[in-house]
């Protein structure tokens, strides 16, 4: 039985921002995980993907802070008190955006940041004061270090994809970030998977936590419809083009394992024309930030991208993914398949599998626990119609039909020669010396040898002054 969000008896100000974005029944995990939050226990909340981890945390830290509520514009009246930490930029600015619709109705201040931008705008941000502190680990240490934020106030800390964390390389800054931190808090840790390593941290650094599951660890959303084409590697693009069409899907995920392969399938299928965008590590952050917004706003159909968008992304109402390569992590497959199907939707998830696959694929069916059933397919030839034209960008043009009741324009008749520039070079070869003749570079007087070499400069002759001697009988007896 779902339960309503009027039921939680929040706050005016907290149920009136609820009621703004439509919220009207909790998710499973936000009806088990609120109730012990409000409380003051320490969570740790495992449950699928795309089912709301975010509002199960963020509401009720929001109504816990209430109490520090004021609307003085001195800093000191604003210390950090809450502190959100995730994985990667773009899932940072997602929270950090979900918590301020949250927070539009009271005085409580939020703010996020992250590396690859600048810091001096963070900086004046965190010298205002906030309440609510959404931060990537490494930037975070990074305004610490610079004495920007002061963490001694703080009574709730979020771990959020905390195993993504720790993949990446996280432990470390993890461990430094909660050494700062009071010893008395709150410390909830949501993920959508648990590994051990993850139970070891939880032992650490949660006090006596309420552990809450709703769901088998790893699974998969039910309703993801879960599609396998066991394809060659030089065929995978023409048959995703064909399920687009044959779907109707108009706008999809693609996933890649490299970079540069992300960058390469981004600018093949903008030659087929399909407006695509990529997502990837090399990219800057203003590039990133773009890309995924023309993603949400419709402006781009296919966002090929590395696993840097498989984690927390919410972006509603995508309807497919394409694994275009098998993820190494079998768990990376279960957070790329969750961008689709979020919040209850149906969606469609198409993994291209080739024969070097056969083990990733392996760990992917033990993992979900279903054995993967491939669909045969037969890819179509591929279709590159005569005549396409690049009119320097880089989108591939098509030209106009042409009336086939037109009459066909005649051949036009040979090009006459066009007169030389030149009439000397059109003059026949004429003998202009004898055969006998010397060339005029040997018959040329040869200047006449020197006898120093000319690198050798003489000595300049400098006239001398001597005392002149007189002669008398005596000196020349």
């Amino acid at each position: 039985m779902t339960q309503s969000f009027s039921e939680l008896s929040l706050a005016p100000t907290l149920a009136r921002a609820v009621a703004d974005m439509g919220y009207e029944h909790m998710t499973p995990i936000q009806a088990q995980a609120i109730p012990v939050v409000l409380e003051g226990r320490d969570v740790m909340g495992a449950a699928q993907t795309g089912t709301g981890k975010t509002a199960a945390f963020s509401l009720p830290l929001l109504q816990r802070l209430l109490k520090h509520e004021n609307a003085s514009t001195s800093p000191a009246r604003h210390p950090v008190r809450a502190l959100v930490l995730l994985p990667t930029r773009e899932l940072a600015d997602q929270v950090a955006e979900q918590i301020k619709l949250y927070a539009k109705h009271t005085q409580m201040r939020s703010t996020v940041v992250f590396g690859g931008m600048d810091m001096k705008p963070q900086t004046l941000e965190l010298k205002k004061g906030v309440e609510i502190l959404v931060a990537t680990p490494g930037r975070l240490l990074d305004h610490i270090e610079a004495k920007n934020c002061v963490l001694n106030q703080v009574e709730y800390v979020v771990l959020d994809e905390a195993d993504r964390m720790l993949d990446i390389g996280f432990l470390p800054d993890l461990q430094r970030i909660l050494s700062y931190l009071p010893k008395q808090r709150t410390t909830l840790l949501f993920s959508a998977t648990f590994s051990p390593e993850i139970k070891r941290l939880a032992s650490s650094y949660l006090q006596d936590p309420v552990t809450i599951e709703v769901a088998r660890s790893n699974a998969t959303a039910s309703t993801v419809e879960q599609c396998f084409y066991r394809v060659d590697d030089e065929d995978k693009r023409r048959v995703m083009q064909q399920i687009l069409r044959e779907r109707g899907v108009k706008q999809a995920f693609v996933f890649v394992n490299s970079k540069l392969g992300c960058a390469r399938l981004a600018r093949s299928l903008e030659r087929d024309g399909l407006n695509t965008t990529a997502l990837h590590g090399d990219k800057s952050q203003d590039e990133r930030l773009k890309a995924l917004d023309a993603f949400k706003t419709g402006a781009v159909d296919l966002l090929v991208c590395t696993d840097v968008a498989a984690r927390g992304l919410d972006i509603k109402d995508v309807p497919a993914v394409f694994n275009f390569d098998i993820p190494f992590n079998a768990e990376d497959y279960v957070h790329r398949i969750g961008r689709t199907g979020r919040a209850g939707a149906s969606g469609l998830a198409v993994s291209f599998v080739t024969g070097r696959d056969t083990r990733l694929l392996g760990d992917i069916e033990k993992l979900i626990g279903k054995k993967a059933e491939f669909v045969p397919v037969e890819p179509e030839p591929e279709r590159r119609p005569g005549g396409r034209y690049n009119d320097g960008q880089r989108v591939w043009q098509q030209p106009a039909p042409r009336d086939e009741a037109a009459p066909r324009p005649a051949a036009r008749a040979p090009r006459a020669p066009r007169p030389s520039a030149d009439p000397f070079f059109d003059q026949p070869y004429e003998a202009s010396a004898a055969p006998e003749a010397k060339p005029a570079w040997e018959s040329a007087d040869k200047p006449a040898a020197r006898s120093l070499s000319p690198n050798i400069k003489p000595k300049k002759k400098v006239a001398a002054l001597f005392k002149a001697t007189e002669r008398t009988p005596e000196t020349e007896s």
